[in-house]
């Protein structure tokens, strides 16, 4: 590995990453973050603001779509450029050789290489890496400016996603191993720089129904519980975003960083055979290092515990609830790291040349899919939305007739939103649908919808009943577009208050019942629909 090697990997990576960009349509989870952009504020449905704020910014130059997801584009690189910077200032004597492969992998990470959809994740994965490298600094000698900086950064995770309060944890327990009077004072630096963070993101959910708490903690766990399947699911993922042979290595190297050092390795040194490659050892426990040991390892072990105390807490909860795939991504480079400091020069090749040919086929199998005709998808129960989101164009046109003077709705919130996006035009959702479609009651006020036409799309067939009972006449009709069948309910004469006493009534029983104990200064859900009462578990 070498400079140029690396640059021209970073290149094509992001040759790649650009290209894939522009011509993948936007994502349901996408269009959703997007319209964050279109109409910000200080907090949306079911996770802080950050990436709205983010696609405001970028909204203001361009709606290209490459120009939207442009911060998760240039992520890896961008992040990879960084720890390149940092792993001198965390690990003294780390050679120059060790250090080009250490971001090679990060690089390289298999999700690295095709994510390309920005979502709440991508300002996460940001703020959360670089809080990381900040606080392994802070560790070598509890200085409070890298404290400070970890905690500033950490305040931005926080306004990103909730799971910066898993980070945050590692921090405690990264301070409870070590038992320092400066590391407990930084502890108290880093938290303090997230109390406004956590003040903005109160008010705003005091005044508006605490949603972030009833999505997070309450509506969307219903099909939790113990399962033996959700936790082979998280060991698969795992295995996956980490890189296949990451695990095996990482749990055959976890008390020791082999022998660089017999004759010349992957950083092209000499020394002698107890020594590490770069001159260094390392514990991979979360242990305190003993006496006589090398004052270099001393950043190692903070990074331990960021690398897979995560983890282990994923694991705990795949036990009652399916972990996602990009719940992980944050603390992916702290594991992939922590490995590269360890290996043998051999060892480290070998993975380095395995995440090179793992990325050159993922790219060369999404080459080929981008060039099957739509059609190969059309058994597969996801086709229909395959074609929502790739032949809007034509979806446009089948609209065209109704999108001026009729309210156009989908039964789904991703459906809608997608659609929306698309036509640059807002798709309410008509129904009670999920707990992921909630946002929308934020959007819409169905009491000024009342009298009003409506188009409602849908994938599959309707049952008329369903809808005769909120219009004064229905009807429905149906088109194809490259072999998916999508249905038109026309619903003319809207009835409000039926449809609040039949639908709303039954959303606002089903997810808007808040705990007594939250305070509330605004709801709109009750405020808006049923003005006297208060919406209270």
């Amino acid at each position: 590995m070498t400079g140029r090697l690396f640059a021209a990997l970073l290149v094509l990576t992001l040759a790649f990453r650009f290209w894939l960009a522009a011509a993948f349509p936007v994502t349901g989870d996408e269009a959703y973050f997007i319209w964050w952009g279109w109409q910000p504020d200080w907090g949306f449905y079911d996770h802080p603001p950050m990436i709205g704020w983010w696609l405001a910014a970028l909204s203001q130059v361009s709606h290209a779509e490459w120009w939207l997801r442009l911060p998760v584009i240039v992520q890896p690189a961008l992040l990879s450029l960084a720890i390149y910077w940092a792993l001198p200032r965390l690990v003294a004597g780390i050679g120059e050789e060790r250090r080009l492969w250490a971001v090679a992998l990060v690089l390289l990470a298999p999700v690295n290489v095709w994510n390309v959809f920005i979502t709440t994740d991508t300002p996460l994965i940001y703020f959360s890496v670089l809080s990381g490298l900040a606080w392994i600094r802070a560790s070598q000698d509890d200085a409070p400016r890298w404290y400070l900086a970890a905690g500033l950064l950490l305040a931005g995770a926080v306004l990103s996603k909730y799971f910066a309060a898993i980070l945050g944890f590692a921090y405690l327990v990264d301070v409870l191993r070590r038992r320092k009077a400066g590391a407990w004072a930084g502890l108290a630096i880093a938290y303090a720089c997230t109390l406004p963070a956590l003040a903005l993101m109160g008010w705003w959910n005091s005044g508006n129904c605490w949603p972030n708490y009833m999505f997070n903690f309450v509506n969307r766990h219903g099909d939790a519980g113990w399962s033996l399947k959700t936790p082979l699911l998280y060991a698969v993922t795992l295995i996956y975003v980490l890189g296949p042979p990451v695990l095996w290595l990482a749990w055959r190297n976890r008390r020791f960083v082999g022998p660089a050092s017999a004759g010349r390795g992957v950083d092209g040194g000499v020394g002698p055979a107890s020594a590490g490659q770069d001159g260094w050892r390392c514990r991979a426990d979360f242990s305190r290092p003993r006496g006589g040991w090398r004052t270099e390892v001393r950043p190692t072990s903070a990074l331990g515990t960021l690398a897979w105390l995560p983890f282990l807490l994923f694991a705990g909860l795949s036990l009652v609830k399916q972990v996602g795939l990009h719940w992980l991504l944050s603390f992916v480079p702290f594991a992939l790291i922590w490995l590269a400091l360890r290996l043998t020069p051999v060892s480290l090749r070998r993975l380095g040349l395995f995440f090179a040919g793992f990325a050159t086929l993922h790219i060369a199998a999404i080459l080929v899919v981008s060039r099957v005709p739509l059609e190969t998808w059309q058994k597969t129960r996801l086709y229909d939305g395959i074609v929502l989101s790739f032949e809007h164009q034509a979806l446009a046109r089948e609209l065209q007739p109704y999108r001026k003077d009729w309210v156009l709705a989908m039964d789904g919130y991703s459906n809608a939103v997608t659609l929306g996006y698309n036509l640059r035009q807002y798709v309410v959702v008509f129904g009670e649908a999920s707990s992921h479609a909630r946002h929308d009651d934020l959007v819409t006020d169905f009491r000024a919808l009342a009298g009003r036409d409506f188009l409602i799309l849908r994938k599959s067939e309707p049952r008329l009943d369903d809808y005769r009972k909120y219009f004064r006449a229905v009807s429905a009709d149906s088109f194809e577009i490259r072999g998916a069948r999508f249905w038109r309910v026309k619903g003319e004469g809207f009835d409000y208050a039926a449809y609040r006493d039949g639908v709303l009534a039954k959303v606002r029983q089903k997810y808007y019942a808040i705990p007594a104990w939250l305070p509330q200064t605004a709801c709109y859900m009750c405020d808006r629909y049923f003005p006297g009462e208060t919406c209270r578990r």
